[in-house]
């Protein structure tokens, strides 16, 4: 039976000092999803303006539904400032009151998350009432839970990341906000093994991953923790990386591979994007196998 994804919350354009690249972290997650075969929807909202005309006409050629991206009239598409330091790490400048805050709920959004394997959402996607009450709502219909830590200050306080996480039967964080997240609930453990087993207990949820950037990830599941080392790349830009990752991860989930293998996949796509421009390079199935058979010699 097909696996089907839906991937809620914000769809924009990063501009970047050489030019405007599609993003927004769950259509990055979406977009790689449908690239390695899960059928996937994005649930979000554009402007009716060049960029949202731009946005859709890019989702349609990469073969992505569309069917629950809404247009909104008083609102612009989503924009971002991304700068990169030195070692390609960015930072992010949101532009605010913008389409993807507006996204509606709806009896037919309702009826297609109760069916879906998977609901993923982040927590940037909660910053506006609207958006966080149709997060809610769909939440509710939901039968299986994502949770894509993305913390953008000062979109988010630790009352909402907590209530978030206690929806989640999946938390997907990177080392500096499950640092950050598990201090303030009061963990005292330093190391991501006990921060991860920390916050598993507190929020009742049996799966939790901490990517650890270019030092590879951990994956709590089942009460088990799976290792994987990080794959050394030239980094061009990190923008995206997180992203791909947890799309081949839940992928190699869905699909029954083994945690150890889903996560090694998931570990050298994140690293084969980082090593290209943009949010979204082109990754075929041959150059993630080359990868990971070339660090294996």
């Amino acid at each position: 039976m097909t696996k089907n994804v839906i991937c809620f919350g914000e769809v924009l354009w990063d501009i970047f000092p050489e030019g405007e690249k599609i993003g927004g972290a769950p259509l990055n997650v979406a977009l790689r999803l449908n690239s390695l075969g899960i059928a996937t929807h994005i649930v979000s909202r554009v402007g009716k303006d060049s960029l949202g005309k731009g946005l859709t006409d890019y989702l349609e050629e990469q073969g992505l539904s569309t069917s629950y991206l809404q247009q909104d009239h008083a609102f612009e598409t989503g924009k971002v400032l991304v700068s990169l330091d030195a070692t390609g790490s960015a930072c992010y400048e949101i532009a605010q009151a913008v389409a993807w805050d507006n996204i509606r709920c709806t009896s037919s959004l309702e009826k297609v998350v109760a069916k879906s394997d998977i609901f993923l959402y982040g927590s940037l996607i909660a910053r506006t009432l609207v958006a966080r009450e149709s997060l809610m709502k769909l939440l509710k219909k939901a039968t299986y839970k994502v949770f894509d830590v993305n913390l953008r200050a000062p979109y988010y306080t630790q009352g909402l990341l907590e209530e978030l996480m206690q929806e989640a039967d999946f938390i997907k964080f990177n080392d500096e906000e499950l640092l950050e997240i598990s201090a303030a609930m009061g963990c005292k453990d330093t190391t991501l093994e006990g921060q991860l087993r920390f916050i598993a207990a507190q929020t009742q949820t049996p799966q939790i991953c901490v990517t650890k950037g270019g030092d590879g990830a951990l994956l709590l599941r089942d009460d088990c923790i799976y290792d994987q080392a990080g794959f050394r790349v030239k980094v061009a830009d990190t923008v995206g990386a997180g992203d791909s990752f947890l799309a081949t991860l839940l992928e190699g989930l869905l699909n029954n591979r083994l945690p150890k293998e889903a996560l090694k996949r998931a570990c050298a796509m994140g690293a084969l994007v980082a090593s290209k421009q943009g949010a979204n390079p082109s990754i075929t199935e041959d150059d993630l196998n080359f990868l990971i058979t070339s660090a294996a010699k």
